[in-house]
């Protein structure tokens, strides 16, 4: 029996694929990660906000918050978080984390209904803060 506490229990599985910015899609055996590379096992990159099929109100708000283009990690993270995955995003201190997982629980609301449908835990208050006013201002 396993200890749903103890995360020794668990595996992250490695990526098939390994992605930098200048190469998009290597289709050799995952090694070492260099600093600056991308590993995921997404290949779906898309670099304008247009092409996500966000809707106006939310494209919006994302040029109004000042965004011209998505990071990297918004490039590859929001499509498959809109689409139903798990994603697991690991990047440095103001990459776009927060925009990239608001933008995606932003586009998949129905505003019809009157009911929590997203739900974002943070380990801090002040954290908690900061992404609400993210999503505020984005939405």
């Amino acid at each position: 029996m396993t200890n749903p506490s103890n995360p020794s229990n668990y595996s992250i599985p490695k990526s098939p694929s390994r992605l930098s910015a200048e190469d998009p899609v290597k289709d050799e055996p995952l090694k070492d990660i260099a600093e600056g590379e991308i590993e995921s096992n997404w290949d779906e990159i898309v670099d304008n906000f247009d092409n996500m099929n966000l809707n106006n109100e939310l494209l919006r708000g994302i040029y109004a918050y000042g965004f011209e283009r998505p990071s990297a990690i918004q490039q590859r993270a929001i499509l498959p978080v809109m689409k139903g995955h798990d994603v697991i995003a690991q990047a440095q201190s103001g990459t776009g984390k927060t925009a990239t997982f608001s933008i995606s629980i932003l586009q998949k609301l129905d505003m019809n209904i009157n009911q929590c449908q997203a739900l974002i835990l943070a380990p801090t208050r002040e954290l908690a803060q900061q992404i609400q006013k993210v999503v505020i201002a984005l939405g």
